[in-house]
């Protein structure tokens, strides 16, 4: 069966597409670099990250983009012998403007160098290309209006002003002809992100509303003329959980369609996993697969027979499903980052960190602080589990309180867990935890260990477990065997229990105040300015 989600922990807006008998997922990245995660599959079942296409600074640089602005819902689509990927490049999020860039990049294979961008226009987010099937290319994205109080965190429909529809000429590189308003979306408020697709003289419109919340859809409508006017599918919604508050998946929402080669419906959306009692989705958005079927009245319904999002759908063929591993130990022996890994906005990775500088480490230089929209030393990968245990070994030796290195579970700048190596002038060397449990009102740094715990010079292991809601820090002196287990009983356990749920969408202002995901990793700061190196020997991810 293909088990949703599909793609565990943040991997939001998923736009898929598919290549004789190989599919694509693109999702979205915001703040997280190298921009845009490509997933591949052949079987709808099993999924690999292949590639990400934004890599350089000449295609993307984030350097001051607020949290959770970025990369939004990239559209990834093929034709002509290349794959085409537009995307938006989000500069501000609180307040009335949203500063949205759109651009098209393209490739002649998903694993190809991708082009620089070609700017396409600025009017709103959630950008898609359609491909007629008479040649000619179309450009779509909803339209943000800046007069309404539709601040990030408390999102208002007239913000969301339709979905505009204009004519793309990929041999001008320019959009031409008239921009048309082709759908204000239903009732339910709050479109965007649309995808259309033809079939059988229809052009079929999705779309998501309601925010990325818990009132989450994807919304359907049709036409015969590309721009409308467009009628509402009979039940409005595809594909939602907001009526099924005891479903498994919820915030489903955004997706897209896809047929197989010989015509089984399929569409892609995102979902969250709640956690009582709060019910915040510690994975962040994720990404979910439902089966569909066509209806005597030419209408999209899921095969369920329901909206709500099923775990289980059958997919195209019997197949082997190939489990994830229990345990990933990554010990950097390469001179390029494990492929889970991503850091933080800068196209300059080089002055962040290096594998090459301590060969078998990976060697971090303390920049700006773990709250900086501009450079920060931040190398982490997705939580995938409601339960997992992290764990790494750290060289590092700080001469003033001002640098600090070591293990976090991090979110955004002011929502995260760290524990950090540092130095206290009466204590010396130490160990101390730095928290910010929330967005507003209140997030500033607290220091449940006060000036920290004395430990000895040279390597040591520090480890975090999370179990649903809780996380608990740990270290040791560094072992001399491999790296070990969770049971071992030389781990000592450092500060109190730390809330974990609030590393999520939820956490802090509410679930349209933030909408990434939770990352563990290895972070290095020094706000002295002198780029104080720390040396990782490993980093483990191990499910609980």
């Amino acid at each position: 069966m293909i088990i949703n989600p599909i793609l565990p922990g943040f991997n939001p807006d998923p736009s898929i597409c598919r290549v004789g008998e190989d599919y694509y997922i693109a999702t979205s990245t915001f703040e997280w670099y190298p921009g845009v995660q490509i997933h591949h599959s052949r079987d709808l079942v099993n999924w690999t990250l292949v590639r990400r296409p934004l890599e350089r600074a000449s295609q993307l640089d984030m350097r001051g983009n607020p949290d959770s602005c970025g990369i939004w819902a990239p559209c990834l689509s093929h034709a002509d012998g290349r794959f085409w990927l537009v995307y938006t490049d989000v500069k501000r999020f609180d307040g009335n403007f949203k500063d949205a860039h759109n651009y098209i990049v393209t490739a002649p294979s998903i694993e190809a160098e991708w082009s620089d961008p070609v700017y396409m226009n600025s009017s709103g987010f959630d950008p898609s290309l359609f491909h007629d099937d008479d040649g000619r290319k179309w450009f779509l994205n909803m339209q943000w209006n800046h007069r309404t109080e539709s601040y990030g965190g408390s999102p208002k429909h007239p913000a969301f002003d339709g979905i505009l529809l204009q004519e793309w000429d990929p041999a001008a590189g320019a959009l031409k002809g008239p921009v048309r308003n082709i759908f204000a979306g239903s009732p339910l408020g709050l479109v965007e992100g649309p995808h259309l697709f033809k079939k059988n003289g229809w052009y079929y419109l999705t779309t998501a509303e309601g925010g990325t919340g818990y009132d989450h859809a994807v919304t359907m409508a049709r036409s015969r003329a590309i721009d409308g006017p467009y009628e509402m599918h009979p039940d409005t919604h595809l594909i939602t959980s907001k009526d099924g508050p005891d479903a498994a998946l919820q915030r489903a929402g955004h997706g897209q369609y896809v047929e197989t080669p010989d015509g089984k419906a399929y569409h892609t959306h995102l979902c969250g996993r709640p956690l009582a009692p709060k019910r915040r989705c510690t994975l962040g958005r994720e990404t979910a697969l439902q089966k569909c079927v066509w209806r005597d009245d030419g209408w999209l319904y899921l095969e369920n027979g329901t909206p709500v999002p099923a775990l289980e759908v059958a997919p195209p063929k019997p197949v082997d499903r190939v489990a994830r591993p229990a345990v990933i130990s990554r010990h950097f022996d390469d001179v390029v980052l494990p492929p889970e890994f991503q850091w933080l906005r800068t196209p300059e990775p080089d002055r962040l960190f290096s594998l090459a500088a301590r060969p078998g480490h990976l060697r971090l230089y303390g920049r700006e602080s773990l709250g900086s929209w501009f450079e920060q030393s931040l190398v982490a990968r997705r939580q995938e589990d409601h339960r997992f245990r992290a764990e790494t070994r750290i060289d590092f030796a700080p001469d003033t309180y001002q640098q600090v290195a070591g293990l976090t579970h991090y979110y955004n700048r002011h929502k995260l867990h760290a524990l950090g190596v540092t130095l206290h002038e009466k204590l010396g060397r130490v160990i101390t935890i730095l928290s910010c449990a929330g967005d507003y009102p209140d997030s500033r740094l607290s220091f449940p260990l006060g000036p920290g715990i004395a430990v000895p010079d040279g390597p040591v292991d520090l480890a975090m477990e999370v179990i649903d809601n809780d996380l608990r820090f740990f270290w040791r002196p560094a072992a001399t065997d491999a790296v070990s287990g969770a049971g071992d009983v030389d781990w000592q356990p450092v500060g109190p229990v730390l809330d974990a749920g609030v590393i999520s969408d939820e956490g802090g202002r509410g679930e349209h105040g933030s909408f990434t995901g939770a990352f563990c990793g290895m972070f290095a700061f020094d706000t002295s300015g002198r780029a104080k190196g720390a040396d990782f020997d490993f980093f483990v991810y191990r499910r609980v």
